[in-house]
Parts: structure tokens; sequence; C-alpha cells
């Protein structure tokens, strides 16, 4: 599935240009959303961004740009996202800008990986086989990462972390503490009411 993309379309070579909003303009790029069989047999985010017939800006896109901001998406690619020790992998991840900070959606790695599996599940198979089952699980996965600007560090963002951001805000955070899951489906609902909070 290819999305149209004649609005603006702004790539981001590092994360200083990111947070300073200094980009190259281009027009034409297309973000293709990757299928669940792409993501379970070649790993990586959910979205592709390419040039057609521009093989050079294509090599650029997937290895060396930091961010793509298309009218009001803002996609981050994982290549150059790192949590912990761990690589995030290749293609563009969905981001949003929240409090001065970006947040960003992809497949749960290292410990995020762990609080996300149900602990029944993570220890049922063991050996090469039941790592690949759980692998599997966690390729439909999703959590947040708080992309911090001045580091370029990401964090995961847990209950815990969710709890920290909702402090000034008492009834959604009354709200998200009767929540059991750090999925993104669940976080990023928080995560966007934040960002229409003044």
């Amino acid at each position: 599935m290819t999305l149209p993309s004649a609005a603006q379309q702004i790539m981001y070579a590092n994360l200083r240009g990111l947070v300073e909003n200094r980009g190259d303009t281009v027009s034409t790029l297309k973000v293709e959303k990757r299928t669940k069989n792409q993501i379970y047999l070649m790993g990586g985010a959910d979205y592709r961004i390419a040039a057609d017939n521009n093989p050079g800006l294509c090599k650029y896109l997937k290895s060396r740009c930091y961010a793509v901001q298309i009218d009001t998406s803002l996609y981050v690619n994982c290549k150059k996202m790192r949590y912990k020790r761990y690589r995030l992998g290749l293609w563009y991840a969905p981001a949003m800008w929240v409090k001065g900070k970006v947040y960003f959606c992809a497949q749960p790695v290292g410990q995020a990986a762990t609080s996300t599996m149900t602990p029944g599940a993570a220890a049922k198979l063991g050996g090469e086989v039941g790592d690949a089952i759980n692998a599997s699980g966690l390729a439909n996965a999703r959590v947040y990462y708080e992309l911090n600007p001045e580091t370029g560090k990401s964090e995961f963002v847990g209950k815990e972390r969710m709890l920290q951001l909702l402090e000034r805000y008492p009834e959604l955070k009354a709200e998200f503490e009767k929540e059991t899951s750090e999925s993104a489906q669940v976080v990023g609902r928080y995560l966007r009411a934040l960002a229409l909070e003044k």
C-alpha cells in the first residue's frame, strides 16, 4: 500500500536538523506501509520511504537520512535509533513531537521486549525454535520510545515513564493508572492527549 505524498516533504540529515527544523525540501518521496510478511522476513520498522527513479536518493533515505516529515506526519529512520545497545532495525517508524521531545513507535527490543511479553509466553519454549517463535510474536508488537533531542538517546516509554509525563495532568494520570498494558496502542493514546494539553 502506497500513501499519496503530494504535500510538503522535508528530509532531515541529523538530529540537530530535526530539532532546529532545518532540512531539505523535496517533492518526490513516497511512503509505503510494509506488510507483516516483509517485517517477519526482513525485520525493521513499519514504513519504507523511497524516491521513484532516483537510486541515489533512495540509498540516502535508507542509510543516512535521520528523519522525514511529510505534511504533518513525522517518520524517524530506525537505522539511526538505538535503545541501550540494541539497534531498532531498518526503515522508518512513525513519530510525533510531544512537549519538546520526539516519541516514535517501533518494535520492542531488549528490556522493552521482555516487559511487553507475558511472563508465561516468554518462558515456555527454549532454544532457537523458541526464540524464533517468541521473536515472531514481537514482530506485531509495538512500543513507544522517547528520543532525547539533546543526546540522541532513546528510552523505552513504559508505565513508569508515562506516569512521570502525566504528573501535571491528574485526570489523564488517573486514567492511565488503570491501564494494564505498555503497548503502543495504549501509550500512544496518552501521548496524543498530552500533545493536545497546553
